[in-house]
C-alpha cells in the first residue's frame, strides 16, 4: 500500500462514523416526510433505493442505504457557514433526493444489476418504473427547496433565498449531466493518439460528474440562508475539489480495490474500458509502451489482460500519480475551508469527515 495516502487511524474512522450517524438521524424524518408525498408505488421504489424497504414495501431488518455523505456535507456545511440548522436539513433532503435520482438513472445506463449488495431498482421493478422513480425524485428535490418556509422580512422565520437555492441546485445538476455524458463518451475514445482522453479532460469530467453535487451539498444551505457570496463560493469550491479527489480514489479502488469492500468485480473499470485517472497518468509516462500496446490491441480486455494491465499501470506509476492527484485536491479543500470568513463557525467536523472519506478504503 503506498504511503502517499495512508489509512486514516481508527479514531478518525470512529469520528467520521459518528458524524455521519448524527447527520442521518437529523435528516431522516424530513427525508421520510418528503418521500411520503410521492405516489405510493413510486414512493416504495424511492424507499427501496434509499435502503428502507424490500421490493413490495416490507421494511428491512438492517438499513441497506449508503453512508449519507451528501446529507452530512449539507448539515456540516450549514454549521460551518453559521446558517440555521433548518437550512442544513432542507439542503440535505434536496441533495439526497437528487443523488438518489442520479443513481437510479446511472444504474440503468451502466446496466449494473446490483448496488450495495442488492438488486438495483431497475432490476427489482423494471426499467420504466425505475426511470419514473428517478424523475419523481428530481421533481421532489426541486419542490423541497421551492416550498421552504420563510421569506425575507417575515417575522419569526429564518431568511431564505429560494430562487438562488433552486438555481444553485439546477446548476449542479446540469454539471452532473455534463460530466456523466463525458464519462460515457470517453469509453468510446482510443487509449492513445490525438483523440485520446487527456488528464485535464478527466479532471473537468470528474469535477462535473462527482464534484458538482458534492459542492452543491456543502454550499446549498449557505445559499438558501442568504450567506455572503464568498462563503458560498468557498464551500462550493471545497466540495468540487473533494469530488475530484473522491473520484480519483474511486478509480484506484476500481482497479486494485477489494471486491468485498467496493462491491465491484476485480478490475471492473479496466474490463469496461473506462478512462480512469491511474490509466491516463500511466499512459503519459515513458514506461507506458507495453501498457499502450496491450490496451490498443485488446478491446475489450479479458480477465487475464486486465490483470496484466493493472500490473503495468502500477509499474508505470499510475497508482502513485492518482494518489498524489487526490492529495493535491485535498490540499485545495483545506485551503478553501481555511479561507472561510471569520464569522463562519468552526470547520473541524467538516474537515474531519472530508479527510476520512477520501482515505476511506486506502
Amino acid at each position: 500500500m503506498p504511503a502517499a495516502l495512508s489509512p486514516s487511524p481508527p479514531a478518525a474512522g470512529e469520528r467520521a462514523s459518528r458524524l455521519l450517524e448524527r447527520c442521518r438521524t437529523l435528516v431522516r424524518p424530513a427525508l421520510a416526510e418528503a418521500v411520503a408525498r410521492l405516489h405510493p408505488w413510486v414512493g416504495e421504489m424511492a424507499a427501496y433505493s434509499l435502503g428502507w424497504c424490500e421490493p413490495g414495501g416490507a421494511p428491512v431488518s438492517t438499513p441497506a442505504g449508503g453512508k449519507g455523505l451528501r446529507q452530512a456535507l449539507a448539515v456540516l456545511g450549514a454549521e460551518a457557514a453559521g446558517t440555521p440548522r433548518s437550512a442544513g436539513v432542507t439542503a440535505a433532503v434536496a441533495v439526497e433526493l437528487v443523488h438518489t435520482f442520479s443513481l437510479l438513472h446511472d444504474d440503468i445506463m451502466d446496466g449494473d444489476p446490483t448496488r450495495r449488495g442488492r438488486p438495483t431498482v431497475w432490476k427489482a421493478y423494471g426499467t420504466g418504473p425505475a426511470v419514473l422513480a428517478g424523475d419523481a425524485l428530481f421533481a421532489l428535490a426541486v419542490e423541497t427547496l421551492a416550498t421552504t418556509p420563510g421569506t425575507p422580512g417575515t417575522p419569526g422565520t429564518p431568511r431564505t433565498d429560494i430562487p438562488s437555492a433552486v438555481r444553485h441546485l439546477s446548476t449542479a445538476l446540469n454539471d452532473l449531466v455534463r460530466g456523466q455524458a463525458d464519462d460515457l463518451l470517453f469509453e468510446n475514445r482510443p487509449w492513445t493518439g490525438p483523440e485520446a482522453v487527456g488528464p485535464d479532460e478527466y479532471r473537468a469530467m470528474a469535477e462535473h460528474k462527482t464534484g458538482a453535487l458534492l459542492g452543491c451539498a456543502t454550499s446549498l444551505a449557505a445559499v438558501l440562508a442568504g450567506a455572503p457570496r464568498e462563503t458560498v463560493a468557498a464551500l462550493d469550491r471545497a466540495g468540487r475539489h473533494l469530488g475530484v479527489a473522491f473520484q480519483v480514489v474511486d478509480d484506484v479502488l476500481g482497479i486494485w480495490g477489494d471486491p468485498a469492500v467496493t462491491g465491484k468485480p476485480v478490475h471492473a473499470d479496466l474490463l469496461r474500458g473506462k478512462k480512469t485517472f491511474p490509466v491516463l497518468a500511466a499512459l503519459g509516462t515513458p514506461a507506458a509502451r507495453p501498457l499502450a500496446r496491450l490496451l490498443d490491441s485488446a478491446d475489450p480486455l479479458g480477465a487475464a489482460d486486465a490483470r496484466l494491465a493493472a500490473a503495468l499501470i502500477e509499474a508505470a506509476g499510475g497508482r502513485g500519480a492518482a494518489l498524489a492527484e487526490a492529495r493535491r485536491h485535498l490540499a485545495v479543500v483545506d485551503a478553501c475551508l481555511a479561507g472561510l470568513p471569520a464569522a463562519a463557525r468552526t470547520t473541524d467536523d467538516l474537515r474531519a469527515l472530508l479527510a476520512f472519506l477520501v482515505r476511506r478504503e486506502m
